[in-house]
């Protein structure tokens, strides 16, 4: 080594003697993390010794780092690895250790924002978390009374996060400009419909003190009358109220010596005094709204001739927050109204004759339509009659109840009403036949079972109603019989797959008679060479199935096989750019199909088969394009084997891309 280092050159050699190199830190002692491994494995280790193979677990051994914890009461986790044998309240501990259910902290661990993805990088944007498109947008947990409006000193923060338009949130938002906001301390209080009425009344920069105090859901509504005159079921009441006359205002002493202090000192901004300058408005307690002149705060300088109006709402869709925004709107022509309350804000304003924000909040629901709106929007608008809103959102559910909403937990909130006017729409867009009854199975899961948080898994829907009573199936049952209507708008004959048709007997819905009938006709099909005799009506009885295109199309096939005829349904780009949908039949062995379908299903070797069928493309808006019903026969070569074709122009994705089927008697 000498002789090495001797001819190494003077640099490197001063290097090699004055460098250092940090050690690898040394790794975790097996002994600090052995006792914690041993807590994890303790229930697992335990039930193995019983049930697999009897054998005694291993026990940790007690050192001085650790010490074996003791098993105290019935409610505690299952620590000791020892062989349960016979004891039944270990063996009840150690099961429950392992089987957690759903509750709200791991419902909160499984739903948690992840960092990363959630850094707030532009500095001109209000903070929103992050949105992925499997999991809806989750903002800060608020009371039903907060509001998010960013003038609000009064606000805590978790308020302030401003969600307009939630279906955009994924674009660029263009930055505001204004007053920088303000510093709100995190334990700030969260706001009252008190504080959103002054926050949209100061926006009239009147300073004048109210003429009018209008009764409404326990509060006492401190108005004036110019602006009442928006509203036509206000300003009727004031015109049957008379004339105003003497009253007396009150404050709470602790409120007066808050403003006092406050007007006197010049920390506090100019947007506090506007505030305190306001007369306060009454919120009702446990013992009732007190009167104006309730002698326990009644001020001599809170004096003035005021009307008196009463309206009296019983809507449980009409909370305090609603209506302080509905009232508020009244004192400036812009719209504010946050997305999340606009079904609420759009039914005060009905109660108060307000037509400009109707129709402002219709505009706005319009443009928000999604899994998580539609089913509030379509029922505040039915009842207020806002059809266009209506409409629309029936539209968006024939096309995405089943590929979208059939999803999403929100699914419990359509009600039964409308589930069936759309199962039975001739536009409904359907990937196939066991989708509907799948789609059924989980609404009526959700129907009942209602304090169900998390989007339940195929295996626990069949899991519960497979443990119901067997006397019969669930829609014989004299609580089960209403839901009959619905799962009639269910096509059976077209589930086909064997493994779907056991899901549904070991579901034990639908009545035994209505599966055999189904088993009968799927034998008579194959028997007859296809024909569908029992079928008479293709509306109701041809055989959907479709796929959604929502990005630029360039090709897309599936196959449909049913009762040994096999067809391709494609979707493919021309050399000019037009978008070729059709169907064409497949030979056996054809290289699209897959080994299972070559080698498992059947097939017919009849040279024609005649079908009637009917393709139907849809897109977002009202735009439908269809062949219609056409009668054609298929053959196996390549000119007698393709439909009609269907071609598109303009395309506007996503495309709701629509196949049915029915084979006559031939």
């Amino acid at each position: 080594m000498a002789e090495v280092s001797s001819n190494m050159p003077p640099q490197l050699s001063r290097l090699s003697t004055t460098s250092y190199f940090p050690t690898i830190p040394r790794g975790v002692p097996k002994a600090a993390i052995s006792y914690s491994q041993s807590v994890n494995e303790a229930p697992y280790t335990a039930l193995m010794g019983v049930i697999v193979d009897g054998r005694y677990p291993e026990r940790h051994a007690v050192t001085p780092r650790c010490r074996v914890r003791k098993q105290v009461g019935g409610t505690n986790r299952w620590r000791l690895p020892d062989s349960l044998g016979s004891d039944l309240l270990g063996s009840r501990q150690a099961i429950k250790s392992i089987n957690m259910p759903y509750n709200t902290n791991m419902i909160n661990i499984i739903t948690a924002e992840n960092p990363q993805s959630s850094l707030h990088l532009e500095a001109e944007r209000p903070y929103v978390f992050h949105q992925v498109v499997d999991r809806p947008l989750t903002v800060s947990q608020v009371p039903s009374t907060a509001s998010s409006k960013p003038g609000l000193g009064l606000l805590s923060r978790e308020s302030t996060v401003l969600v307009r338009a939630p279906s955009k949130l994924r674009g660029p938002t263009p930055s505001t400009s204004g007053p920088i906001r303000k510093f709100i301390p995190a334990n700030a209080r969260p706001a009252t419909p008190k504080d959103i009425f002054l926050y949209h009344s100061k926006k009239s920069q009147s300073f004048i003190g109210p003429d009018v105090v209008l009764k409404c859901l326990g509060m006492d509504w401190e108005l004036h009358r110019p602006y009442l005159q928006k509203a036509e079921v206000l300003s009727q009441l004031l015109k049957q109220a008379g004339e105003p006359h003497m009253q007396k205002y009150y404050r709470n002493p602790a409120s007066e010596t808050l403003d006092t202090y406050i007007k006197k000192n010049n920390v506090y901004s100019n947007e506090y005094k506007d505030i305190s300058n306001r007369l306060s408005m009454v919120e009702g307690d446990e013992e009732g709204p007190k009167k104006l002149d309730h002698p326990a705060h009644t001020s001599e300088k809170r004096i003035s001739s005021v009307t008196m109006i009463k309206l009296d709402i019983k809507d449980p869709l009409i909370t305090k927050t609603a209506m302080a925004v509905a009232l508020g709107n009244l004192y400036h022509d812009e719209l504010d109204v946050d997305m999340e309350d606009v079904a609420n804000v759009l039914a005060a304003s009905s109660h108060i004759g307000y037509k400009a924000l109707q129709n402002g909040c219709a505009r706005l629901m319009l443009n928000n339509i999604s899994y998580k709106t539609v089913c509030r929007y379509h029922h505040a608008c039915t009842k207020y009659q806002q059809e266009e809103v209506v409409k629309a959102c029936e539209r968006w559910l024939e096309l995405n109840l089943l590929p979208e909403l059939s999803n999403q937990i929100y699914l419990r909130e359509i009600s039964m009403e409308l589930l069936q006017k759309i199962l039975k729409s001739n536009r409904l867009y359907v990937p196939n036949e066991y989708t509907v009854y799948r789609t059924l199975s989980y609404w009526l899961f959700l129907q009942l079972n209602p304090s169900i948080q998390l989007m339940p898994s195929h295996s626990t829907v069949l899991s519960y109603f497979n443990s119901l009573p067997k006397t019969g199936s669930f829609l014989e049952r004299d609580d089960g019989q209403i839901y009959g209507p619905l799962f009639s708008a269910v096509r059976l004959q077209g589930i086909i797959d064997t493994n779907q048709i056991r899901d549904m007997q070991l579901m034990n819905i639908l009545p035994q008679s209505q599966l055999i009938d189904l088993l009968t006709q799927h034998y008579h099909a194959l028997q007859g060479g296809g024909d569908m005799s029992a079928l008479k009506h293709f509306n109701t009885g041809a055989i959907r199935q479709g796929f959604i295109i929502d990005e630029e199309p360039h090709y897309h096939s599936e196959v449909l096989s049913i009762h040994g005829f096999h067809f391709e349904l494609k979707a493919a780009r021309n050399a000019i750019g037009q978008l070729s949908i059709y169907m064409q039949r497949l030979k056996p062995g054809d290289p699209i199909l897959s080994f299972r379908q070559c080698e498992r299903h059947t097939f017919s070797i009849r040279t024609d088969r005649e079908v009637r069928y009917c393709i139907m493309v849809q897109d977002s808006g009202d735009d439908l394009k269809t062949t219609g019903i056409v009668s054609q026969k298929f053959g196996l070569g390549e000119k007698v084997g393709k439909s009609e074709i269907l071609q598109l122009d303009k395309i506007r994705t996503p495309l709701y891309i629509s196949f049915s089927l029915l084979f006559p008697a031939s």
